[in-house]
C-alpha cells in the first residue's frame, strides 16, 4: 500500500542524523557459529541482530580467523540496511574495516536499488547521489584471499518454491549437492526431503531480527522491503567457504530482470536480477575470495519454462509453497498476487483438477483477485511487488490456459478475452517465450549441459 511518508522521512533524518556499524562478535559453541552485530541509531537506539550457523552439514574447511571476519563483516553491511531504513540517517559510519571509494560506491548502489520498493511505497523522493554518505573509521581494508573449494560440490539454497525445487532436482543427479536454507520452514524442509536428502544433510542458518527494530516499527518509524536475496548471496558464500564448496547454484531466472514499475524502473527483485548477480560476482572476487562461484542455475530460462520443468516433478506438487502471506502457516492463502501468479504460470502445464488439488480451488474463478490479475497481465502500469514473471510470460500462459480449458472458462479468463491483451498475445509464438538466453548468465558448460538436457535442447 502506497504511503506518503516523505515528510516523515525528512523529519527522521533530522532527528537521527547518523547510523553506526559499531562491530560484530563471533563465537563458536561447538555445534554452531554464533554471530552478533552491533548497530546504533544516532546513539539513541541500539540493535543487535544475530545469525547462527549450525555445524550440522558443514565440513570444517579451517578458515583463518581473518577470512572468517571478512565474510562476517560483509554480511553485516547487508544486514545493517534493515535497521538504517527505520530513520534513513544521512550518514552511515562503518567502524570494523575501511572501504575504498569503489567499495563505498558499490554498497551505495546496492542499498539504493535494493531499497527501491521501500522508497517507492513510502513515496520517498531521493537520488542515488544524495540519499546517504558513508564514512569508514577502521584501520584495515578487507582483502581477497584464496581458499580451498571443491569443484565437484554445489551448495543449493532452497526457498520452498518451485524454482529451487527444479534446481535441486536437476543438479542432484550430476553433482555432490548440499541443500542450504535460512530459517527453514515447512515447505523448505519438505522440498528437501522430497528431493531425497536427509534432514541432517541440510545446512541451516538461523537469522534473528532484533526486537528493537520491531518496536520502532510499531512506533511509526519507516518500514518496508529490503534486498533479502543480497543477504542470501553473502551468507551462502560464507557457508560455501566454511564447507569447501566452490559453486553456489541459486534459482533466479531471467524474469527477475523486468521492473515491477514500468515508469520508474523500480524492481522488487533487484537482488535477484542478472545485474546484481554480475556485480556480486565481481565484488566477491575482488574483496573476499575468487574461489567461490556464485551463479543462478535457472538464469538462462524464464518462469514459464521453469513451470514446464516443474510440471514433470510430481513429488514436489504437494510440498512446495510460494505464498508469502501463508508462509508462517505453510499454506497457499489463495488471496494474494503470488498465489495467483503461481496458479497462472502452472495452469498451461497441469490439468485443472491437479491445480485445484494443489491450491484448494480454481483461483482463475475468483473475482476478488481481479485487481492482482490486471497487474500481473500488465493491464496496469505496475506489477505486484512480488517475485513474479514478466508481463509477456503471464499473457502467454493465459492464452495457453484458455486453449487448455476449452469453451467453459472461469471468471478471470472470461474477462481476459474481452481485453486488447488477449488479441495482442493470442498469436504469440512459443519461440518468443521459450528460448534459452545465450549470453546473460554465468553457467559453466557442465551446468548448462544439465539444463539443456532437461529442456531437450541441443
Amino acid at each position: 500500500m502506497l504511503k506518503d511518508n516523505h515528510k516523515l522521512y525528512e523529519q527522521l533524518k533530522t532527528d537521527y542524523p547518523f547510523f553506526v556499524y559499531e562491530d560484530f562478535t563471533i563465537s563458536d559453541s561447538g555445534d554452531k557459529i554464533h554471530v552478533t552485530y552491533h548497530f546504533n541509531l544516532a546513539d539513541k537506539f541500539s540493535f543487535h541482530p544475530e545469525l547462527e550457523f549450525f555445524k550440522n552439514g558443514l565440513s570444517d574447511n579451517s578458515l583463518s580467523a581473518e577470512v572468517g571476519k571478512n565474510f562476517v563483516f560483509h554480511i553485516g553491511l547487508v544486514e545493517l540496511i534493515s535497521y538504517w531504513k527505520a530513520a534513513c540517517p544521512s550518514q552511515i559510519i562503518i567502524k570494523p574495516y575501511n572501504l575504498t571509494q569503489e567499495q563505498i560506491d558499490w554498497w551505495k548502489y546496492l542499498w539504493f536499488n535494493g531499497l527501491g520498493e521501500f522508497f517507492y511505497m513510502n513515496n520517498i523522493r531521493v537520488s542515488l547521489i544524495e540519499y546517504v554518505q558513508v564514512t569508514c573509521l577502521g584501520n584495515d581494508y578487507p582483502t581477497s584471499v584464496n581458499i580451498h573449494a571443491d569443484n565437484k560440490k554445489v551448495l543449493v539454497p532452497v526457498g520452498g518454491g518451485k524454482d529451487s525445487a527444479v534446481t535441486l532436482e536437476l543438479l542432484k543427479t550430476y553433482f555432490d549437492c548440499t541443500p542450504f536454507a535460512v530459517n527453514p520452514r515447512g515447505a523448505i524442509l519438505e522440498t528437501i526431503k522430497a528431493a531425497g536428502f536427509a534432514t541432517e544433510s541440510i545446512i541451516r542458518v538461523k537469522r534473528s531480527i532484533h526486537p528493537e527494530l520491531l518496536r520502532l516499527n510499531d512506533l511509526g518509524f519507516l518500514n518496508g522491503h529490503t534486498p533479502f536475496s543480497a543477504l542470501i548471496a553473502f551468507v551462502s558464500s560464507f557457508v560455501a567457504a566454511l564447507s569447501g564448496v566452490r559453486s553456489i547454484a541459486l534459482s533466479n531466472e531471467s524474469s527477475a530482470n523486468e521492473p515491477t514499475d514500468m515508469i520508474t524502473g523500480v524492481n522488487h527483485q533487484y537482488s535477484k536480477s542478472f545485474e546484481f548477480e554480475s556485480d556480486f560476482r565481481q565484488y566477491l572476487k575482488a574483496y573476499i575470495t575468487p574461489d567461490i562461484n556464485y551463479l543462478s542455475f535457472l538464469r538462462p530460462i524464464n518462469e514459464f519454462m521453469i513451470a514446464g520443468l516443474f510440471s514433470n516433478m510430481p513429488a514436489y506438487f504437494h510440498v512446495f509453497k510460494s505464498c508469502n502471506a501463508g508462509s508462517k502457516t505453510d499454506i497457499w492463502c489463495g488471496k494474494c498476487p503470488k498465489c495467483l501468479f503461481t496458479f497462472i504460470i502452472l495452469s498451461p502445464h497441469l490439468s485443472k483438477k491437479k491445480m485445484v488439488e494443489i491450491f484448494g480451488k480454481d483461483l482463475l474463478d475468483d473475482n476478488s483477485l481481479m485487481g492482482f490479475f490486471k497487474e500481473l497481465a500488465g493491464i496496469t502500469e505496475t506489477k505486484p511487488f512480488e517475485c513474479v514473471g514478466t508481463v509477456d510470460e503471464v499473457n502467454y500462459a493465459l492464452i495457453r490456459t484458455i486453449e487448455r480449458r476449452g469453451e467453459v472458462l472461469p471468471e478471470l479468463l472470461r474477462y481476459y478475452i474481452t481485453t486488447p491483451y488477449f488479441h495482442r498475445y493470442k498469436d504469440f509464438q512459443k519461440e518468443e517465450i521459450t528460448h534459452l538466453e545465450e549470453n546473460d548468465h554465468f553457467l559453466e558448460d557442465k551446468f548448462l549441459a544439465v539444463l539443456k538436457k532437461a529442456l531437450h535442447v541441443k
